[in-house]
């Protein structure tokens, strides 16, 4: 059995750049950085970012677009993928990314990040796996407001 699952809690570096493949696909890609902090050996504090790259596809990829921004706080659950391509130089280039599969916005609205959104809970956002998927789901916090909610509220 095989596992490639990845789950990261950060903040996202830059907004979204949504584009749309020649066969109609929309794709977005962005950065997230993820802190470490430790103390050393002296009992000075360390710290660390690591940066990440994510690519969410389709109806994920329009929620990201249109919902995040420099500096907000989200949650990604994905799969890493590693492409290769040849520079116009001929040399061999790899990149290492995940493949979002699952976002929950972690804003409050109101919020002191730049990158806040308007929900009062987190959002998840998910997009079924496989490369032939093409609905996405969203589920909402249930303590959320009891107040009727048509199709046409939502903003995905």
């Amino acid at each position: 059995m095989d596992l490639n699952k990845v789950m990261i809690i950060g903040n996202v570096v830059r907004d979204p750049e949504l584009r749309t493949t020649p066969n109609g696909q929309n794709v977005s890609s962005f950065s997230i950085a993820t802190n470490l902090i430790w103390k050393g050996a002296d009992g000075s504090r360390q710290e660390k970012a690591e940066f990440h790259n994510i690519v969410a596809w389709r109806r994920l990829a329009d929620i990201t677009a249109q919902y995040l921004k420099k500096g907000s706080k989200v949650y990604i659950e994905g799969r890493l993928q590693t492409r290769s391509w040849d520079d116009p130089n001929g040399v061999k280039r790899y990149r290492t990314e995940i493949i979002a599969d699952n976002m929950i916005m972690l804003d409050r609205a109101g919020g002191s990040n730049s990158g806040g959104n308007n929900f009062e809970q987190p959002e998840p956002v998910s997009r079924p796996a496989g490369p032939s998927a093409s609905t996405t789901s969203a589920k909402t916090g249930s303590d959320l407001p009891e107040e009727e909610i048509s199709i046409e509220d939502i903003p995905f």
